[in-house]
């Protein structure tokens, strides 16, 4: 319930607020086996994504930190106050982007719109192993048969 009376805020200055949490909220990190940090976002970061994707890989070295990215397309190129932010970018450009950054996190990256979900690392997960198992009782089909016919 407690979410439902939270306001959206801030800015688009990805590095101050994930040193925030690494250097500050994740201080003792050592005692914990993982840890994990959703960044919930409609846009691009001010920072470029190879400087982001530099200290994430850095910050999340040495020990069991994963940043997961759920990025959520608004139509229209201004955020909710009707600013333009200090960096664009179109919704794909940014969509590469997080998904380089989460890459350096060994993280997971959420695509989703008003229009449904576009990309979800553990969707694609999902169905990477229903394959696998559509796959593997083709194959089991196959042998089972080939006992019958040996009979």
């Amino acid at each position: 319930r407690w979410v439902l009376s939270l306001e959206c805020k801030g800015s688009r200055n990805f590095m101050s607020a994930l040193r925030r949490a690494v250097e500050v909220d994740f201080k003792d990190k050592d005692k914990h086996k993982s840890q994990g940090l959703y960044l919930l976002t409609t846009g691009i970061p001010d920072q470029e994504t190879h400087t982001i994707s530099a200290y994430v890989a850095e910050a999340c070295g040495g020990f069991d930190f994963r940043l997961h990215v759920c990025l959520f397309s608004v139509t229209g190129g201004t955020d909710s106050s009707g600013i333009i932010p200090a960096r664009y970018a179109n919704p794909r450009e940014t969509a590469c982007a997080f998904k380089e950054i989460v890459q350096a996190a060994s993280g997971r990256f959420h695509w989703f719109g008003e229009a449904g979900i576009f990309e979800s690392d553990d969707i694609t997960s999902i169905i990477s192993e229903m394959e696998k198992a559509k796959n593997y009782s083709q194959k089991c089909a196959f042998l089972v048969e080939s006992l019958k016919q040996r009979s």
